[in-house]
This record gives structure tokens, sequence and C-alpha cells, in this order.
């Protein structure tokens, strides 16, 4: 069972942005624990009204009459630090807690806490390790960054000391964690607002496996150089996966795809035959984030037959190649791809499906990544079929890079006869789609930003 101390201490906990993926599993946490938790966003949701059913006091705007009465307030870092709350929080004196920060006292809480972390492939590899783990009755405690079927939402509350969370590099967010295991999945060119170069990218990752104690457990993938290196920043238990490293513990090897795109393969652990595995998602991003699955449960004493089980289970995270519907014999898909190194395995992935041609609604997310990876994009974009750009999703930012979607869209049709477009509005973008995209054809929503609302618009024929 979990150790509160610290946490208990606070017999009430006020949070701003309570809404956000993390935020919100963090509240339903709490509350299952017996601490009474308020708190307000900016927006409604779905996620507000399960908050509230769960009885959860959440106010859309500001709600100065719990956190007044509050022993802490929790923040993430989206709150302007001139909100009302936050300044009312510091006129009464009420310590202000960051999300980041009070995450990192909950992986203390528990004896076996699992991070899943790397640029791509966290939310899947998280959820793959999840299923694996409930598969085993062992009962663990989830943090998710999406929807998973399996619990129903993004986080459970086990009665174990198993703890799997997401581990996110940005900001170093993840060196505030307490981990007794880790996988790193890969090392990549991305939040270069914060990092500014890769090395720093690459440090920071150093520093986050220097938190594993000596019986800890580092998971890597040898097929990122940068990834695998880490065993020399440890002293914890090393395990490897790859595909193309045929030094690694853990190999994919003789990987083929059914007619949806998904594979099967078998996995040689030492160079002895381990298991014979097939994935419900699609994509070799997927086969190596199910090799470093395998690889952790595995270390954790789960059985080759319950890993494989659970694995044909898990059909994948919300928004990631999402099956969405369709209509007049056209394939919607959804997918969280915001980097090029995902856009990328997102395309191969769909191009192991059968149909006739492609169809991506790409919007950009925040304005720096478009600035610092713009030829990047337009690289990776350009092997779809037909391209569609929207508005860049600003986030956190103000747009003082002087950049915009029509930028890519002039540099991918300078190198080929122009099959992209930009199209601001949402409502354009669906009465295009439908008078263009044939039967048999595939159309994806790709984005972090709100271009996941446009699948159901174009299923609303």
């Amino acid at each position: 069972m979990a150790n509160l101390e610290n946490i208990i201490k606070y017999k009430h906990i006020h949070m701003l942005g309570i809404g956000g993926v993390s935020m919100s599993g963090i509240a339903e946490i709490l509350n299952y624990w017996g601490i009474k938790v308020t708190g307000s966003d900016a927006n409604d949701s779905n996620v507000i009204h399960k908050l509230q059913s769960n009885g959860i006091k959440v106010t859309i705007g500001h709600d100065l009459e719990n956190l007044s009465k509050a022993d802490a307030v929790v923040f993430t870092a989206a709150i302007n630090p001139n909100d009302i709350e936050m300044k009312t929080a510091i006129s009464l004196n009420i310590p202000l807690i960051e999300r980041s920060t009070f995450l990192g006292e909950l992986t203390r809480a528990f004896e076996n806490t699992i991070c899943i972390s790397g640029t791509h492939g966290k939310t899947t590899t998280t959820s793959m390790v999840s299923v694996c783990f409930l598969k085993a009755g062992l009962d663990p405690n989830i943090q998710v960054g999406g929807y998973l079927k399996q619990i129903d939402g993004n986080y459970k509350v086990g009665n174990s000391e198993h703890f799997i969370i997401e581990a996110c590099e940005y900001v170093e967010s993840f060196l505030k964690f307490s981990p007794k295991s880790e996988i790193v999945l890969n090392i990549d060119n991305d939040h270069l607002d914060y990092f500014k170069n890769f090395e720093n990218i690459k440090k920071a990752f150093e520093k986050y496996v220097k938190l594993l104690p000596k019986d800890g457990l580092l998971v890597a993938n040898a097929d990122d150089i940068n990834a695998y290196n880490l065993q020399n920043y440890t002293n914890a238990n090393f395990i490897s996966y790859g595909i193309n490293n045929k030094n690694a513990n853990f190999i994919g090897k003789n990987i083929v795809f059914d007619d949806n795109g998904f594979p099967e393969f078998d996995v040689y652990k030492n160079n002895t035959l381990f298991e014979h595995i097939q994935l419900s998602v699609g994509g070799y991003h997927n086969v190596l984030n199910a090799l470093a699955c395998i690889a952790l449960c595995d270390y954790y004493g789960i059985s080759s037959t319950i890993i494989k089980e659970a694995l044909l289970d898990f059909t994948g995270a919300a928004r990631r190649l999402e099956y969405k519907g369709n209509y007049n014999n056209i394939s919607v898909f959804d997918d969280y791809a915001h980097h090029p190194t995902e856009i990328k395995a997102t395309c191969n992935a769909l191009y192991n499906k059968k149909f006739n041609n492609s169809w991506v609604i790409f919007q950009p997310h925040t304005y720096s990544r478009t600035k610092n990876l713009l030829d990047d994009f337009a690289e990776a974009l350009s092997h779809f079929d037909n391209i569609i750009l929207t508005d860049i999703y600003a986030a956190r930012e103000t747009n003082t890079y002087g950049v915009s979607s029509c930028d890519i869209a002039d540099k991918i049709n300078s190198s080929r006869s122009g099959h992209c477009v930009y199209i601001k509005d949402f409502k354009d973008i669906v009465k295009y789609i439908h008078e263009h995209a044939q039967p048999n054809d595939i159309v994806l929503t790709l984005g972090a930003g709100n271009i996941t609302d446009l699948g159901p618009m174009l299923l609303d024929v």
C-alpha cells in the first residue's frame, strides 16, 4: 500500500487546470485516498464531467472560495502567474506546488514506480505495460497520457506498490520523479523552445537515469544510440531491446503485417526464442514499443503467455492511429503525432493497410516546433498522397517566430506537384474532403491540438 505520509498532510487540495490529462488523474487518485479535492479549469469537457460525477467540485472559470480554504494549491505550467487564483493563493500564504513537483511526491509514495519516457511512444508503451500488469493480476496504480479502454480513463488506483506512469522530458519535469524502473524509448530533437539544442536533451536524459537506485532497472532502445548509451550513466540493472541491433537482449525478428497493418513477430531473448507476438496496433514503431514492454514485464516475472495475451488485447490508446469511423467507404483515422519522426512512423503504419489514396489533415503544434523543424515537417508530410494544412495550434506560445502553416505548404509544393493545400476553417476542410476523397481512401487527422474535433465532423454526412 502506498506511503501517504507526505500527501495526507494536505486535507484539502485545490487544483488549477484540473481538466488536464495529468491533473485529472492526480485529482482522482487524491480523491480515492480521502483527500478533499476541488479545482477550476478554463474549459468544460467530458473529463470535467467525470470528475464531478465522482464527487469532485470543479468550477469553470475561477473558484476563489474553495481556493481560500485549501491547504495547498497544485497548478499546471500552463497557468499564467498573473492568474487571479495564483495571486490569491500567494496573498493568503497557501503553498503553491507545480504539477510535476507534486507528481514527483506521488512517485515517492510507492516502492515501485515505473517511469516510461522518451520523445515518442510514451503513452502507447505506458498503456502496453499497464495492460500486461493488469492481465497478470498485479493491480497496479496507473497514470497514462491518454484514454485507455482497459481502465476506462487515464488513471487507475490499485492496491499495490506498482505505480506505472509516463515521465515527460519537457522542462526536465521527469527529474522530479523517483523511479525504481525506467524505460527510455528514444531521444529525439524536440522541445527546443526549452532545451535550445540536442546536447541539452541528451544531458537531461543522462541526469534522469542517474535517479535510478542500484537495484533498479533501465530498459533502453538499442536501435537508438543515444538511448542505448544511457547504460553508461547508471549502476542499475540494464536490459536492451531492438530490431536492428543484434546485441540487444530482446530482439524482434520475422516481422510481417496483415491487411489491417498489424504486425506479428518472433521475440528472441538473449538469442533464444521467447515468444511469438501479435499486435492489434500498427507500425514498426509499435513493434519497438512492444519489445520495451516485453523486456520490462519479463523482468517483473510476468509470463510470456500473459504478455502475449495482453498485447493482443491492446487495441491502442486514444488518438494513436485511432479508427474513428467510415462514410461512403472512406475510413477516417485520428493520430496525435506532432513531430516529424512521429509523422513518419504514423505514415509508415498507415501504408501497411490496404487502401487507394491517403489524405492527411495536419495541424502543427506550437510556433517554435514548426519554425525549428520546418524542413523536417515538409519532408515527413510529403509521403502522404494528399496534404491539407490548417493553422498552427499555439498551445502555450505567441507567434514571435514569424512562421505559419503556409511555410510548410510552400516547401512541400516546391518539391512536388501541388498536392498540399492550406485551409483555415474546419468546415471548409470537411467540404473539401467530401468533394475530393473517393471510396477506399483513408483520411487521417493529425496533430496534438483540437484537430481531433475534425473526425466527427467528417463522419457527420
